[in-house]
C-alpha cells in the first residue's frame, strides 16, 4: 500500500461516525460524518433537527490555515469545521 492511500485510510477512519452539534439559532443541528472522500473533496454528512434526520453531500473546503470544513445553512452562512467534530464513544455493556 502506498503512503498516501495508508494516511487516506487512516484519516478516513478517524473521521467515521464522529459527531458535532451547533445551535442555528432556532434548533440544536447534528451532525454525523458518514464519509469523507479526499479524492473528491467532499464529505456526507447524516443530519439531525428538529427530530427530522436527512442526508447531504458537501464540498470541502480549506481556510487560510489549511484547515477542512464545509459550509451548512440556507445560505451556505455557515462554516463547519472537520476538527470540531468529536468520535463517538460506544457504551459497553
Amino acid at each position: 500500500m502506498q503512503k498516501e492511500t495508508v494516511v487516506t485510510f487512516e484519516n478516513k477512519r478517524k473521521f467515521f461516525l464522529s459527531e458535532f452539534s451547533y445551535f442555528d439559532g432556532e434548533y440544536e443541528v447534528t451532525f454525523n460524518i458518514i464519509d469523507v472522500n479526499f479524492d473528491r473533496q467532499t464529505i456526507t454528512v447524516a443530519i439531525s433537527r428538529c427530530g427530522r434526520i436527512s442526508q447531504d453531500t458537501f464540498n470541502l473546503l480549506r481556510d487560510k490555515d489549511g484547515k477542512l470544513y464545509f459550509e451548512y445553512g440556507l445560505f451556505y452562512e455557515n462554516k463547519i469545521g472537520l476538527d470540531d467534530f468529536e468520535q463517538i464513544e460506544e457504551d459497553e455493556e
